[in-house]
């Protein structure tokens, strides 16, 4: 059964939707505009904790609910509601059309199709019962407490969704996907004299729990976590200093999402708000440096079989050896533009209009040696992986933290570095790549990003990367 045809199954057969007359109120409340259409959404969640060595929390919460939108220029008239009753879509058709008073817009083409999807759609939810989850987890925390005597708490999370979504248009248009969504996360704290750090880490991605809770799985997340935590007990204090930087392949790429990825949106660049504005066509990076934005990757926590107008997931081309080549559209900010929509158009929920997001944002691999990088640097950092960040999109200034670095001397990695932080900004970290591996990976799962109050799934990817200079934040002089 393909995406359309369950969702067509939960919203007309289960819920008790008429089609056609979901049709008519879409039809009626878009009528005039340049744009619109209703955005049904069910959706499965659940969440557990363990913590102390007990189960702390666990919680189940199913969400149902649609949201109907009309676009008329740069005005957007959106009503949402937390049920599936045709008298509340007919209440929101009347306040939304009042967006097209006096406008004689002509509503958008639909966008095209698909019947592919780049996940499978089964229920993680019900893949597994909840005694075996719980058990999971008791496992999880009896093998990191047995790794070290020094182990004072273990925390570990299980969560996981499954939404059904459908997009329906006033010209009959439909689309329908089933997005599946699980995460492992183990936090370990350590204690040896007196001193306390901790190390974590998490998994996940667009598919059942089964990849995440087998032992071989399980015991990576905990190693990793356990072995974060051991290095930070042995970190000195980060240099404060202009120096250069080595970022390791896979998450560090949120630093990209963050500090380069948002300022490529179409809504920050239709405003002329992002550091990139008007730069299509010009030099924005070093030679070499080719980013995309991919929503077609298999299984992986950013992507998206249709994004949440209907538009087909795609792969788009930001940055090109250096050259900005493409920015990321909605339906909406595309039009706006005279350009297409690179299905980008994402939400959080129902209750969300739609905005231009990014899906999973890689850098591609260069021609180095992740050990020729590091060798070639006579005294910098080595940033591993990345904590909270900031940036300022209209001037591109970023600050990041990192959860784990090394200082690098005569070549050579040497003692692990606390409360490193990274200083700069987008446009001139593009300019100062000098190195770029070989060894493209993508994150582990993990990443939420953070829009206008909402919270999308997304992914990142690089391989390791040459800095040739950037301010570190630090507590040594």
């Amino acid at each position: 059964m393909t995406n359309l045809a369950t969702t067509n199954d939960i919203f007309y057969n289960k819920a008790g939707l008429d089609k056609a007359r979901v049709e008519a109120i879409v039809r009626d409340a878009v009528n005039g505009s340049d744009d619109g259409e209703m955005f049904l959404e069910y959706c499965q969640s659940e969440g557990l904790t363990f913590d102390d060595g007990k189960l702390k929390a666990a919680s189940f919460d199913t969400s149902h609910g649609f949201g109907l939108r009309a676009v008329a220029g740069e005005a957007t008239g959106y009503a949402h509601a937390s049920n599936m009753d045709e008298a509340a879509m007919r209440r929101a058709a009347n306040s939304v059309r009042a967006v097209a008073d006096g406008y004689s817009g002509t509503t958008s083409d639909a966008p095209d199709g698909t019947n592919h999807s780049f996940y499978i759609p089964d229920n993680p939810l019900a893949a597994m019962d909840f005694e075996a989850k719980v058990k999971v987890l008791q496992d999880i925390d009896a093998y990191a407490r047995g790794l070290d005597d020094r182990v004072r708490q273990v925390s570990i999370n299980l969560s996981g969704e499954w939404q059904a979504v459908q997009i329906v248009r006033g010209n009959g248009f439909h689309a329908g996907d089933i997005r599946p969504l699980v995460r492992l996360s183990v936090s370990v704290i350590l204690e040896q004299d007196g001193r306390m750090e901790s190390g974590s880490y998490g998994t996940g991605g667009r598919t059942t729990y089964d990849s995440f809770v087998t032992p071989q799985s399980w015991k990576k997340a905990a190693d990793e976590a356990y072995r974060q935590a051991v290095v930070n007990l042995e970190s000195i204090a980060a240099p404060a200093a202009q120096l250069p930087v080595v970022l390791g392949p896979g998450w560090p790429g949120i630093l990209l999402h963050e500090a380069i990825g948002h300022g490529l949106e179409g809504d920050f660049n239709r405003k002329k708000t992002s550091a990139f504005s008007e730069l299509m066509g010009q030099r924005i990076a070093a030679p070499g440096v080719t980013v995309i934005d991919d929503g077609t990757y298999d299984n992986r926590r950013g992507s998206i079989t249709i994004d949440d107008e209907g538009t087909p997931g795609q792969c788009t081309t930001l940055i090109e050896d250096g050259i900005l080549t493409g920015y990321l559209f909605d339906r909406m900010n595309a039009r706006l533009m005279g350009k297409q929509s690179t299905g980008n158009g994402r939400r959080q929920s129902h209750a969300h209009s739609p905005i231009p997001r990014m899906t999973n944002t890689i850098m591609m691999a260069g021609t180095h040696d992740h050990d020729e990088i590091i060798s070639s640097v006579d005294k910098g950092v080595y940033a591993v992986t990345f904590g909270g960040g900031q940036v300022d999109i209209t001037s591109g200034k970023f600050v990041f933290s990192c959860t784990e670095a090394y200082e690098i001397n005569d070549g050579k990695i040497g003692r692990p570095l606390k409360g490193a932080t990274l200083i700069g900004n987008g446009p001139d970290v593009l300019s100062k790549i000098s190195m770029i591996g070989n060894n493209m990976e993508l994150d582990p799962g993990i990443g939420t990003c953070g829009k206008d109050g909402q919270g999308v799934p997304v992914g990142v990817g690089q391989p390791t990367i040459l800095l040739d200079e950037l301010t570190i934040g630090g507590a040594a002089v």
